[in-house]
């Protein structure tokens, strides 16, 4: 091989394993990583088709209303790598189903659990949202956009957490 071609291999392969290493520095799981590529909240493989068939669906549907008595959350203090989880309360107030298009998140440290079932007039449903802390020492804030056939969509749900250092053994 001539030393032109060695010098190109050599750089892509350090390329890879540094981004490799980032990856793994970071806490970006593989679903994390994929939820924030393509949307898809559920942890498997995303159907970017089906998602746009649902997104297009829950357009299409008799808006309503809902209300979350509490759409932001404190987690205080928590060390550098801890996972924590806030699940945010909502009741469907309107007349219609209520219908969870996707929850899009700011970040892929944030990982968004939610029901693709309907919701029933009167219904409560809830929103989780997982925060992994590896890596984001410091005042944090995070949001994720609730999209719904309501009004008011996307509605901003979110948290803020101090992340210490991880003490060292």
């Amino acid at each position: 091989m001539n030393a032109t071609l060695k010098t190109i291999l050599l750089t892509v392969l350090t390329l890879s394993a540094f981004t490799i290493a980032m990856i793994e520095l970071t806490g970006v799981s593989t679903t994390a990583f994929i939820n924030k590529l393509n949307g898809n909240s559920a942890g498997i493989v995303p159907n970017k088709a089906e998602d746009e068939q649902r997104d297009a669906e829950v357009k299409a549907m008799p808006k309503t209303s809902f209300d979350f008595p509490e759409s932001k959350h404190d987690f205080g203090t928590i060390h550098e790598g801890d996972k924590v989880r806030w699940s945010y309360k909502f009741k469907n107030t309107g007349d219609k189903p209520l219908m969870i298009s996707n929850v899009v998140v700011s970040c892929g440290c944030t990982a968004p659990f939610y029901s693709k079932a309907p919701i029933a007039p009167g219904i409560d449903g809830e929103i989780t949202l997982e925060f992994n802390s590896a890596g984001k020492e410091g005042k944090v804030v995070k949001n994720a956009l609730v999209n719904a056939n309501v009004d008011n969509s996307p509605y901003s749900i979110g948290f803020v957490a101090e992340v210490l250092p991880r003490e060292k053994k």
